[in-house]
């Protein structure tokens, strides 16, 4: 269970939770999400790469096929444990550790990424251990996709919804923006690169529902009966929709380099 005064306003929430659904109803980054790592020169041709919340191995399950060695961490034992049957056959060092305790020695990895999950980070604690474990040269790269409500009628309704049950859930009202990253990573860190950039990402009325369900603000942080409630709301709502549509999206990336 984890909680931060300053996400869902200290509300607990836990992964573990959802786990089953995130594994099956998360992995939904377009080809084009991962085109645009590629074209940084990054996660890829045999670069040792450490994935920090690495949830059930999305990036690197995705990426696998791209050459480079993956270690993937994560808070919740069961989101590793989807990892581990989700990479069946794939060579990923996977292991349950939160960020501020993963430990390797120095110059370990060329690439650290972490996406979906930054802004769990303590970043104060946390960032002189990244310089230390990457190589010279090594880079930071932070990742992101969201749906943007205020460009999707379908988005905002769902959204509406969820803080029906949830009202602290600060998920809500997603924007395009950088990624922020605090100023304490300058001391040791050259920001290189950043980009935002439009996805519409297809689904279908239940991959849309288990997408939702599978967020923060339902299945990590209400009780069984309050998402069993939404849930249902949700799909009396959806019945109205299309059997499948696309979502508008934004993704981000910003890109670090070692000093």
């Amino acid at each position: 269970m984890q909680k931060n005064d300053k996400i869902d306003g200290g509300k607990p929430f836990d992964w573990g939770k959802t786990s089953a659904d995130y594994a099956r109803w998360r992995d939904i980054y377009p080809q084009a999400f991962y085109d645009h790592i590629l074209a940084r020169g990054l996660c890829r041709d045999g670069q040792r790469v450490l994935d920090l919340g690495t949830g059930t191995g999305v990036l690197p399950r995705n990426m696998y096929r791209y050459g480079a060695k993956w270690t993937g961490r994560d808070i919740s034992p069961e989101q590793i444990a989807q990892a581990r049957r989700l990479s069946e056959g794939m060579d990923i060092d996977y292991a349950a550790c939160p960020t501020e305790d993963v430990d390797f020695p120095d110059g370990s990895f060329d690439v650290i990424t972490a996406c979906q999950c930054f802004w769990y980070f303590d970043h104060e604690n946390v960032w002189r251990k990244l310089h230390r474990m990457l190589a010279p040269d090594g880079r930071i790269l932070v990742l992101y996709m969201a749906w943007l409500p205020g460009e999707d009628a379908l988005a905002a309704a769902s959204e509406a919804l969820v803080l029906r049950y949830n009202p602290g859930w600060t998920g809500a009202g997603e924007t395009v923006h950088p990624i922020w990253v605090p100023a304490c990573y300058d001391e040791g860190f050259e920001r290189v690169f950043h980009e935002e950039y439009y996805l519409d990402v297809p689904f279908t009325r239940e991959s849309w529902n288990g997408r939702m369900k599978a967020c923060r603000g339902v299945g990590a942080s209400l009780t069984p009966d309050e998402a069993a409630a939404w849930e249902r709301e949700h799909l009396a709502m959806l019945a109205d929709a299309p059997e499948t549509f696309t979502i508008r999206h934004y993704a981000a990336l910003a890109e670090l380099r070692k000093k």
